[in-house]
């Protein structure tokens, strides 16, 4: 099987029903996040994923609003992810995140590929969801409902027709 050229990055961002991460309202959200994310890491397909101070990066602060916590990774592929995000523990935290979180009125998670190796910058996420929100998906920047083939996945399908 040939090497992935390309890796899959996500970023999702929250904004906090509470002013801070370390209110009342967060505690039950905050006492989840070191087994999600060992669990993330234990996971087939994990690469990499942002960390700030206590291992987490819910002290990163990349918007002008303090109340918007980010989540950025890097995966072998959109299936490895979606197997994570959809068939583990974490689906479990996800019905509950209306506890902790507004409702969003706009995408707040975007998907899309990196070269292999390469580690994504909050700024280029940032410019993936505010691309995902203006512009809709596509191979930019795109969501799993509307997932993009990998850049080698393409090379390898013409590749096969020639």
């Amino acid at each position: 099987m040939p090497t992935q050229t390309h890796h899959l990055a996500q970023m999702n961002i929250s904004r906090m029903l509470a002013p801070t991460i370390d209110h009342p309202i967060m505690a039950e959200f905050v006492a989840q996040l070191s087994g999600i994310n060992t669990l993330a890491e234990q996971s087939d397909g994990f690469i990499w994923r942002l960390t700030g101070e206590g291992n987490n990066a819910t002290d990163l602060r990349p918007y002008d609003d303090e109340r918007i916590i980010v989540n950025l990774s890097v995966w072998e592929s959109v299936e490895k992810l979606q197997q994570f995000v959809f068939r583990t523990l974490h689906t479990e935290v996800m019905k509950d995140r209306r506890k902790w979180f507004e409702k969003p009125d706009q995408q707040t998670t975007v998907l899309w590929w990196v070269p292999a190796g390469h580690t994504p910058t909050i700024a280029e996420a940032k410019e993936r969801l505010t691309l995902l929100n203006t512009s809709g998906p596509g191979p930019l920047a795109f969501t799993f409902r509307d997932s993009q083939p990998a850049p080698d996945s393409q090379i390898s399908v013409i590749n096969e027709l020639m």
